[in-house]
């Protein structure tokens, strides 16, 4: 592949560590253990940078980053607790790079940008953000941190284009650029990025994850100073060959056989229903092989999921599903055999458009993995997914300084966090999103023109099952000022799957222009939906699928849930057969036992008809 064209500009020399020589050329484990784990610091230091240093509330607030180690041959070595997905697209396009301009096209100093969905990203928002370190001329490792900007500058604010023709409508494609040549920051480039995004913080935020790539290749040069390259190189090697060991180990365990699972998205942004994930998992001995052969192929849907993206929620599924000990690196991801035929919505022919993709049916990647190992590994099995849809973005002008706003609706709320054996689901966010951090109102209210007047949890929407389903919420946020907001809502018919006889949780419902008459529930094709000052709109967010024949759920925990307000006394009823005497106004709710025994011998015997 042609090399790029380097232009002319001033050299600022870079220091050089003073590399340590190795003691003994003996590979030493135990000094492999301490590099893996100062890298992984590493990476959680770049994360945090931009959380301290970044202008936007989507990356100073919600930690929707994932910072990341490669090695010289592009191979993960390390990685932070991010954003699951994050994983794998976070490091094809460092690969591409890698082909792009070659190794030796990579200076001591350099710091690049991309963001394209077909040169490795999942879609236009996420900005990657990564610099080599290059000791003696050789380059050694490559740190990346990779994060969901606020706008792409495509055709309507936000990065989230409802009907996107292609990826060009949907923004300015980076496939991989230097914004640094070592050590100069390339001030056409910056200017370029800046002029095509709408976001007047833009360019804070770029440069907060230019700081951060750069404050770990500094950091990981003091580790190649201390230990050795051909130590740290090799620390490399030992955790892929370990993580690779180890995946194998676990997947040994399972029974052989070849399993199936269907996963299906209500419709696409142009109103297209029924997409289908299909999977067919094989297990042989210690071979796992993933093939999405089967999957929906309309050319004409807008809901598609780039390779990248698809194989991220591969590997954030499987993991979630063996030994949380096994490092998360490139052994883990290269042990599993992934067939995903191009031209199906999870491998997109290319320019195809991809911004929704990344989330419907990006997620149902997993949840369809889990429906086909649920047999096999039934308490394993928890779908690491959402029913979201995609962000509820709102922009307009902000009345107070005169210029545009974008909220991504990054608010805390309580949704799809389903149940697993042994644990009800709990908190307010489901695992599929990692250590997503989601704004408090009282800080998103002093940025943005809108008042949040309800963030609460709904009773009866969690899933039955002998583990419940945490319940999802009811969330009401009031414009103070004109806007636009973005109503493309999934989860309606399929819901958060129930597993080993678990029940689904309630389903999603939004609501547009509450307050006025023209109020009406989103549904079918999306909608950029105008909404005048004092006019609200209201998601009600479905809750997580339960786990196991509700039934089983012990009595006591039902009458917990009842006076918790997770459950009604009639869903405590007729959805686990619980009968209650009292009321949760009075605090007297107690448990009859004889009726409850009754009722639910009687469920049973209906249900084995």
């Amino acid at each position: 592949m042609r090399r790029a064209r380097r232009r002319s500009l001033r050299r600022v020399p870079a220091r050089k560590p003073r590399l340590k020589k190795a003691r003994s050329t003996r590979f030493d484990p135990v000094t492999a253990e301490i590099i893996r784990g100062a890298m992984e610091t590493i990476c959680y230091e770049v994360a945090t940078h931009v959380s301290l240093t970044a202008t936007t509330p989507i990356l100073n607030q919600s930690n929707e980053r994932n910072a990341t180690i490669l090695d010289a041959r592009g191979r993960l070595a390390a990685l932070s607790v991010g954003i699951p997905q994050f994983m794998l697209s976070s490091t094809l396009p460092v690969r591409f790079a890698l082909d792009f301009f070659g190794a030796e096209g990579l200076h001591d100093g350099d710091v690049l940008i991309a963001n394209d969905p077909y040169h490795g990203g999942g879609h236009l928002p996420d900005y990657n953000v990564f610099a080599p370190v290059v000791v003696d001329g050789k380059l050694v490792l490559i740190v990346s941190i990779q994060c969901h900007h606020a706008d792409t500058g495509g055709a309507a604010p936000g990065g989230y284009i409802v009907d996107a023709l292609d990826i060009w409508a949907e923004g300015v494609r980076f496939p991989a650029v230097k914004v640094v040549d070592r050590g100069v920051e390339r001030g056409d480039v910056i200017y370029m990025m800046k002029t095509n995004n709408r976001n007047p913080t833009f360019l804070g935020d770029i440069r907060a994850q230019i700081g951060a790539a750069q404050r770990g290749r500094d950091r990981l040069k003091e580790v190649i100073a201390k230990y050795g390259a051909a130590a740290v190189i090799g620390a490399v090697d030992h955790s892929i060959d370990h993580a690779r060991k180890r995946l194998r180990e676990e997947v040994r365990k399972w029974p052989d056989g070849i399993f199936y699972g269907d996963a299906y998205v209500d419709n696409d942004p142009l109103g297209n229903t029924d997409i289908r994930v299909h999977v067919k998992v094989t297990v042989k001995g210690e071979r796992l092989t993933i093939d999405f052969t089967g999957t929906d192929t309309r050319q004409n849907i807008s809901a598609n999921s780039t390779f990248g993206n698809t194989r991220g929620y591969v590997v954030a599924q499987i993991a979630s599903m063996m030994d949380p000990a096994i490092p998360k690196n490139e052994g883990f991801f290269e042990s599993i055999e992934l067939i995903v035929p191009k031209g199906c919505c999870l491998n997109p022919y290319d320019n195809k458009p991809v911004a929704a993709g990344t989330h419907h049916p990006g997620v149902e990647v997993g949840e369809a993995i889990v429906k086909a190992l649920g047999h096999i590994i039934p308490e394993r099995s928890c779908p690491q997914i959402y029913k979201m849809g995609m962000p509820t973005v709102i922009f307009g002008t902000h009345p107070a300084t005169g210029k545009m706003f974008i909220d991504h609706s990054v608010d805390t709320f309580a949704a799809y966090c389903g149940g697993v054996k042994g644990q009800d689901g709990w908190g307010a966010m489901n695992v599929s999103f990692g250590n997503l951090i989601r704004a408090t109102a009282e800080i998103n209210e002093s940025i943005f023109p809108h008042r949040q007047m309800a963030r609460d949890y709904a009773p009866d929407t969690g899933g039955p099952g002998q583990w419940r389903g945490c319940p999802g919420s009811l969330y009401v946020k009031t414009l103070t000022a004109p806007a636009t907001v973005y109503a493309y809502v999934v989860g309606r018919k399929y819901p958060m799957p129930g597993i080993a006889g678990g029940k689904n949780g309630m389903s999603n419902e939004m609501r547009c222009r509450v307050g006025s008459k023209h109020e009406f529930v989103a549904e079918g094709k999306s909608r950029q939906v105008p909404h005048e000052a004092g006019e609200s709109y209201a998601y009600r967010y479905g809750g997580g699928g339960g786990w196991g024949d509700p039934l089983e759920r012990d009595p006591e925990k039902v009458k917990e849930d009842v006076l918790d307000e997770y459950v009604s006394i009639r869903g405590a009823r007729y959805d686990y057969g619980v009968v209650l005497t009292g009321s949760v106004e009075e605090l007297d709710v107690e448990i009859d036992w004889p009726a409850t025994r009754e009722l639910r011998a009687q469920i049973r015997a209906e249900l084995s008809r």
